[in-house]
């Protein structure tokens, strides 16, 4: 249960931290504008897109950057701009420097996710990356419930003093996360084999085609978080309140489960049929939603936390075939980009998922629920050929044939 001493360690405190002040600042940041300062939800909306979109355009540059100047820098450097950029909300009181500020925290997010993707594969032996990943992945949705949580009572006391009070303590627990990366050692960026391209990612098309069904198998969590709600409510006897039972048994499933459900991922094999058996679980979760619509009201109930259950194992396998396909395709020299890129496609499904599935949830009901299914199920079924046909085209040799000495 414990991280090991060193930079899985420094990880781990750095994640803990980062992911509380996540919680708060998604929980409050948009009622504090809409409620405290009056912008129209619209505007607020129509801010966040356009930060959104900016952070998917820095991704890839952002992880280029930490190729050249080092994982660590630009991890730290990242997180101290959006702890500054999230105190500095509580001063904003116009659309344009909430614009601003939305902008400077979503693109600092992103860079820091590259950096911080990189910089497991820096500071942690390639044989622990995974291991590294799953147990912070596991810190993160410990974490970012308690900020939630917290969060919450700040929406629930709904005072000026404690919204002002909520983004600094926010913005100062990024702060926090980048200081605590500061013990582990900058490693020399490895350099890069003669001839090879400065934007190596982008001349990938096998990584681009594993990256393709990462931006449909990342659907898993509009799954639960936007779709299953609506679902629930206009469609199942089953009362809405419910829903956040649903989501605390999720959680608790990826706290204990990730690190177990990811032993034994550990190459592009292994990670590919990770995200295959990923697509199976995913379905039988939509057949089960489907069927909720036609039963009783335990009936649907028990069909609910049957699909629960499944879509969490699908998360699960996910983020474990992943992590191993976007690090053993990756040559030692660019992860920096592999990882941004890899972001960026997460970014691209996570933006696409409400949209795609209230369209065709709502609009096809359960048929619309197995044609999710489907589709979720063809991505896994493709993953092995498409990594398979990655591993065989790719630029240059992502690792020697023996793990270099550290």
């Amino acid at each position: 249960m414990l991280p090991a001493p060193g930079a899985e360690r420094a990880l781990a405190a750095s994640t803990l931290s980062r992911s509380i002040g996540n919680g708060i600042v998604i929980t409050v940041v948009v009622l504090y504008f809409t409620r405290r300062q009056h912008l129209p939800a619209g505007r607020v909306g129509g801010a966040l897109t356009i930060a959104a979109l900016a952070a998917m355009a820095a991704s890839v540059p952002a992880g280029r950057l930490a190729d050249l100047l080092g994982t660590r820098r630009i991890a730290v450097g990242a997180l101290l701009l959006q702890g500054c950029a999230i105190a500095g909300y509580a001063a904003v009181h116009t659309f344009t420097g909430f614009l601003a500020a939305a902008t400077a925290v979503a693109v600092a997010d992103s860079a820091s996710t590259a950096a911080r993707g990189a910089l497991v594969a820096t500071a942690v032996p390639r044989e622990q990356r995974i291991r590294t990943r799953a147990y912070l992945r596991a810190v993160t949705n410990a974490a970012f419930s308690v900020g939630a949580l917290a969060g919450g009572l700040v929406i629930a006391r709904n005072t000026p003093a404690v919204y002002t009070a909520a983004l600094p303590v926010g913005g100062a627990l990024f702060l926090l996360s980048g200081l605590l990366l500061l013990p582990i050692p900058e490693t020399p960026p490895e350099p890069a084999p003669e001839g090879a391209p400065r934007w190596i990612v982008l001349r990938d098309r096998g990584y681009m085609g594993v990256g393709l069904l990462n931006a449909v198998l990342i659907m898993n969590a509009g799954i639960l978080n936007v779709a299953l709600p609506i679902w629930m409510t206009q469609h199942t006897p089953v009362p809405s309140a419910a829903f956040s039972g649903f989501l605390l048994v999720n959680t608790a499933l990826v706290v204990f489960c990730q690190i177990r459900a990811s032993r034994g991922v550990t190459d592009v094999p292994t990670g590919a049929r990770a995200l295959r058996r990923c697509g199976w679980w995913l379905a039988a979760c939509c057949a089960a939603f489907a069927t909720a619509a036609h039963g009783s009201l335990w009936l649907a109930a028990a069909l609910l936390t049957a699909g629960v259950v499944a879509q969490s194992a699908g998360e699960l396998l996910y983020s474990a075939g992943s992590w191993a396909l976007s690090y053993e395709l990756a040559p030692e020299h660019a992860h920096g980009q592999y990882q941004g890129m890899f972001g960026l496609t997460s970014q691209l499904g996570t933006a696409l998922t409400p949209a795609a599935t209230t369209f065709v949830i709502l609009g096809c009901g359960p048929a619309g629920w197995l044609l999710l299914g489907l589709a979720l199920a063809a991505a896994g079924a493709a993953a092995p050929a498409v990594a398979a046909y990655a591993q065989r085209t790719r630029p240059f040799t992502p690792h020697p044939a023996q793990p270099a000495p550290r």
